[in-house]
């Protein structure tokens, strides 16, 4: 079937988090304005129907009008199993995949059950904000190994600084993300081969973040990096249905682990955890029948980047910005007005009304920065850049 995904699905007093969510986002920082025009293109969910065979499903898990305690039936293993088999020619064993509530989850229970207090755990910012949540918070120590930005701002790896934390004695964990959040950088085997390399010389762990790996634009291919490299004892992978279809609340997470003894540790951590039967309903109709959805998506994607990218040539030239390799999140480099961190906000956050997320937040390498989130009626992203470009028109580049 066709979908329509400029339709707009009003989201208010549905309990989402980026439309109801005020008070919290309010008091976690994000800014300063919320109210009934502001437009939020903050987090990580789309605006956007799901698709109709996993709406089947949940309808058909409702229609059953009990929802007990659950268990994860063969199918849902073989779901995953068949979808990363045709996608990505990734071929995983039934125990290898453990689940988890969330992403963020496993992340956590991975630092707290793989690594000791005061270790060193490697990560490439700018990025995801809860990796540092998650390393700090639980004692351990972040080891940042900045990417490595151009003038044309492309992202790549220093790996001679790379290399040297992960020979540092205390380092034992490595949280990769790739698709990379929030560059969109799509790391390549070559250098995931690298990365795989170093840290297995040196008896470091690699958590692989790859929940955005079925968001690819056009022209671009994912790898999986446990698919690429020979060994993968060093390897636990987070795979997701949240982001690749829009099903956030669900909380659905699967860990891929090969190697036995440190699946059963991080298991044993996360101790039990039953799914809800609509978690395992949308996952198993997700994975069988979701390719056409996913295949629309995408392109649908793919031309609001295009759409971002023109407006701003035409209406904010001085804001930096390129189509990213994976993710729907778009890096926006405001850095060339020679405005304050604090005035890009102001004029977006609550002179525009628009609701992003500063750069600073993915750490220092990201001042100047703003992500936004494109899984959005293409309407709505178009007011949303006409608010915020009315709002610099009074502002020329520090180069002219």
């Amino acid at each position: 079937m066709r979908y329509n995904f400029d339709e707009i699905v009003n989201r208010r007093n549905t309990y989402s988090l980026k439309w109801d969510g005020e008070d919290l986002i309010k008091a976690i920082g994000y800014t300063e304005r919320y109210d009934n025009e502001t437009i939020p293109l903050f987090t990580a969910d789309m605006d956007l129907p799901v698709p109709q065979p996993l709406i089947d499903a949940l309808h058909k898990t409702v229609d059953h009008r009990i929802f007990g305690y659950s268990v994860f039936p063969d199918e849902y293993y073989e779901s995953i199993q068949h979808w990363f088999n045709k996608r990505h020619d990734w071929k995983i064993n039934r125990e290898e995949i453990v689940y988890s509530p969330g992403t963020v989850h496993a992340l956590n229970v991975a630092v707290r059950a793989l690594t000791k207090p005061g270790n060193g755990v490697i990560i490439q910012r700018p990025v995801y904000p809860p990796f540092t949540a998650a390393i700090e918070g639980n004692g351990r120590i972040v080891r940042n190994n900045a990417l490595k930005c151009d003038s044309e701002g492309y992202y790549t790896i220093d790996f001679e600084d790379f290399e040297a934390k992960a020979k540092e004695e205390t380092t034992t964990m490595f949280i990769l993300c790739n698709p990379h959040n929030p560059t969109g950088r799509i790391f390549t085997q070559e250098e995931l081969k690298r990365l795989s390399e170093i840290c297995a010389e040196n008896n470091v762990l690699i958590v692989a973040d790859e929940i955005h790996g079925d968001l690819i634009r056009k022209d671009q291919t994912f790898y999986p990096i446990a698919k690429v490299v020979n060994n993968t004892d060093h390897i636990l992978t987070c795979t997701a249905i949240n982001k690749t279809f829009n099903v956030a609340g669900l909380h659905c997470t699967n860990m891929i682990i090969s190697n036995p003894e440190i699946r059963t540790t991080f298991s044993q951590a996360m101790g039990m955890q039953l799914p809800s039967p609509f978690t395992v309903s949308a996952l198993i109709a997700a994975y069988n029948e979701g390719d056409e959805w996913l295949e629309q998506l995408n392109d649908y994607l793919d031309d609001t980047m295009e759409y971002v990218k023109n407006f701003l040539a035409k209406n904010l030239p001085t804001v930096k910005v390129r189509i990213p390799e994976g993710t729907y999140v778009m890096w926006l480099d405001f850095s060339e007005y020679g405005l304050t961190s604090k005035e890009v906000h102001n004029r977006i956050y609550n002179k525009a009304n628009v609701l992003l997320e500063d750069g600073e937040m993915f750490g220092v390498e990201g001042e100047g920065f703003q992500r936004i989130c494109i899984p959005t009626p293409r309407p709505i992203i178009i007011e949303a850049l006409e608010r915020i470009a009315l709002q610099f028109q009074d502002v020329k580049s520090k180069n002219l």
